[in-house]
């Protein structure tokens, strides 16, 4: 797997690089925007957001727009509103400074098998109420326009899609949509699903208060 990593930081991206080498991975260094942006498309791009000539939220916009490649945020805020500003930019996924190496090769090989496995899937076209979801391009529409949504976004949507109106526990949500050895806070799952009504219309995902979530039709 060919990953790269944009860091301006020697002393980190070095480090980096070793690191997820002994760990098997194909590693690239772009150390700007302008670099990253020139570079062939990977399996999974780490993306830290402070660059000399970019800030890293335009970046991954950037490349959201050209592929639908993964991307991990590397960030110093951890904040709800950081958070939800960062997966509408098009991110999978965030890192925390600090963070440890052996959680930042966890949500690495985490998010890569989610890749693998949603790629594979053939499942049929669907509509619930508004929304029309076709997995085998992963696009969504809604009354007809195009919805832009990350990849861990269309995955949440696709796993309560499978089930219209059926109640999802959060820690199967967790389980199936992330990874099932998933060891990160549950509060990312609120970050997504915060941001994905954003996207496809509050009224579409209700909390069921103490268990979890559904996709409804609110024209049922």
């Amino acid at each position: 797997m060919r990953l790269l990593v944009v860091e301006d930081d020697p002393s980190i991206s070095g480090p980096l690089r070793t690191g997820l080498a002994r760990e098997g991975f194909d590693v690239e260094i772009a150390a700007t925007a302008a670099e990253a942006l020139a570079a062939d498309t990977p399996d999974l791009v780490l993306l830290d957001l402070g660059l000399p000539d970019l800030d890293g939220r335009v970046v991954c916009r950037e490349m959201r727009a050209r592929s639908s490649v993964p991307i991990i945020i590397v960030t110093a805020r951890g904040d709800e509103v950081e958070r939800v500003t960062l997966l509408e930019a098009g991110a999978d996924d965030f890192m925390v400074k600090p963070y440890g190496f052996r959680e930042l090769v966890a949500r690495i090989r985490a998010v890569l098998r989610r890749v693998a496995t949603t790629s594979t899937a053939t499942t049929e076209p669907s509509s619930i109420g508004p929304l029309h979801l076709d997995p085998k391009s992963r696009r969504v529409e809604r009354d007809g326009v195009a919805v832009a949504l990350t990849p861990r976004e269309f995955d949440l949507l696709l796993y309560l899609a499978t089930d219209p109106s059926a109640v999802f526990s959060r820690d199967q949500i967790i389980h199936d949509v992330w990874d099932e050895n998933w060891w990160g806070s549950t509060k990312t799952l609120d970050v997504h699903v915060a941001s994905l009504r954003k996207k496809i219309g509050a009224e579409m995902i209700e909390t069921v208060r103490g268990v979890g979530f559904r996709l409804v039709d609110p024209g049922a």
